[in-house]
Formats: C-alpha cells, structure tokens, sequence
C-alpha cells in the first residue's frame, strides 16, 4: 500500500514520519551535486520496492519520469502520483520525499530553470507524451558534460519544447493541517474500503458533521467524498502494479461491484485499469 501520510506542517515531523522502521524500507542517496554541468542532468535508476529518500530539495527542477512501476513524491501540502508513463514535476527549493511501493524503473531529468520559458510554480503529475519519453530515453544514454553544440544539444532543445504545455493530471492528493482531520485520513489511508459517515466520523473527531464537511473542504479544497475517491484510486494503483487483479482491488477500495471500480477508475484517469496495467488479472 503507498504511503499516503497526513503531515504535520513542520518539517521535522515529516523527516521523523518518513519511512524509517517500516519492514523493508530502503534509503537511496541523493547526488552530492552544488551546480548541473549543463542545463540538464539526467539520470537513470531502478528501484526497488520500498526505498525512499530522505527529506530534501534542490537548487533545480527535478522531472521523475515513471517508465515502469509507480512513483510518489509527497511534500508538506500533498503526495503526487505517477503511474507508468506518467512524471511528476518538482519545482527548485520545494523540500520533498521520493517513495515506490512497487520495483520501479525511473528516469530523472534535473533541469535548471532558467533554461525553460515557462517553469510549472509548484509540484504536479504530468503526461507524457510519446516524443518526450524517447527524448528521456535518449538523453540518458549521454554524458553528463555532452557536447551543448553537437546531437545532445539539439535534443535537449527540442526536449524544453516538449516540455512546455504538459497535461496536467489530477493524481494529486492533498493534504490536511488538522491534527483532527489528520487522524482521519490516517484511518482511510489504512482501511480505503471504511464506509462510515461524516456524521460517523464526526462522532469519532468531536465535530458535527457540517462542521467536519466545512473544515474538510477548507483544509484540503475537497469535499470529504472528492478526497475519499481520490485516495481509493491513488491506492489502487500500486496494487494494480504489483499484479493484484481488479476485483480484489475493487473490492480493498471499498467497491460493492468491479464494474463500478472500473467505470470511475475509466472517469478519472481516462482509461481502464487493465488498458493502465496490462498484466493485472
């Protein structure tokens, strides 16, 4: 299941609330970079399930490019999806964490912002299109210091192109600064398929339930139903990945029938989870 942790807004309690004494939990290291040798730094990593990074940002923007597996990246504010053949953008000086559930094999291009005409303000999942994931590709089979006038050059020009008007996909979740309202989505995390009520959970939290729907709505800018949905179908895919079928999927999120998971998993994300994932059972 992924890590979808409500956090507090101070930091050292994310960096205490990452991954540490969770059973297989892997740290990567962070490149001990001070400066890009060139306008884009790319790397090329398969990791395993269950590795993560520690609390950290950088002086450039960072594209994570899922070409197999499911990657997260979660922030003080939100924790970002991306599938296969998704990226997620992770504008210069925002401090985040990296996390797979699944063995995932990602492509990272470091890229320093003043190279681009227009820099996304703040972190998102992106689709890529079919040029940009060959341009990735390509690009990681060159050296750090490549000749700016040569082949290299011409495809990173073409990769700022490329780059530029992205779709924008809702594979976000945010998340709440209420300690109450933490305790919530802790539970839903750990239990998607749990059914009750905001007059159920107001019971639980102290709060009536137009109280717990208004606090909700303002802390996340999403109504109690919106964000349960969202967090549903964001856990499914990292079970979907790792090759459980539809329906015990369907039916761990909460779903009384596989072809109501599939026609909102088809709403959401514009395809079937089978078309997503193509061995899932």
């Amino acid at each position: 299941m992924l890590a979808f942790i409500c956090l507090s807004t101070k930091r050292k309690n994310m960096a205490e609330n990452r991954h540490s004494g969770r059973p297989g939990s892997i740290e990567r290291s962070i490149p001990a970079l001070t400066a890009l040798p060139r306008p884009v730094l790319s790397r090329a990593e398969s990791l395993p399930a269950g590795s993560h990074t520690r609390l950290h940002a950088h002086e450039w923007a960072q594209f994570s490019y899922a070409l197999s597996g499911v990657l997260e990246v979660r922030t003080l504010q939100a924790s970002f999806m991306a599938p296969p053949q998704r990226a997620i953008w992770v504008p210069a000086g925002v401090e985040h964490v990296v996390t797979t559930s699944t063995p995932t094999e990602m492509r990272s291009l470091y890229i320093s912002e003043s190279a681009l005409q227009m820099v996304p303000p703040t972190c998102r999942v992106l689709a890529v299109t079919p040029l940009l994931r060959e341009l990735i590709v390509a690009l990681s089979r060159f050296p750090a210091e490549y000749d700016e006038a040569g082949a290299a050059g011409r495809l990173v020009a073409v990769l700022f192109d490329e780059l530029q008007g992205l779709e924008e996909l809702e594979l976000n979740l945010p998340l709440p600064r209420d300690l109450r309202l933490q305790q919530l989505c802790a539970g839903l995390q750990t239990h998607p398929d749990d059914r009750r009520t905001l007059d159920e959970w107001g019971g639980v939290l102290g709060l009536s339930a137009r109280s717990l729907a208004r606090l909700f709505q303002q802390e996340t800018g999403m109504s109690f139903g919106q964000w349960r949905l969202r967090l549903r179908l964001l856990l499914a895919l990292g079970a979907l990945e790792r090759g459980k079928s539809v329906t015990r999927v369907a039916l761990d999120s909460g779903y009384e029938s596989t072809s109501a998971f599939i026609a909102v998993f088809r709403h959401v994300f514009g395809v079937t989870p089978r078309t997503m994932f193509p061995f899932s059972r």
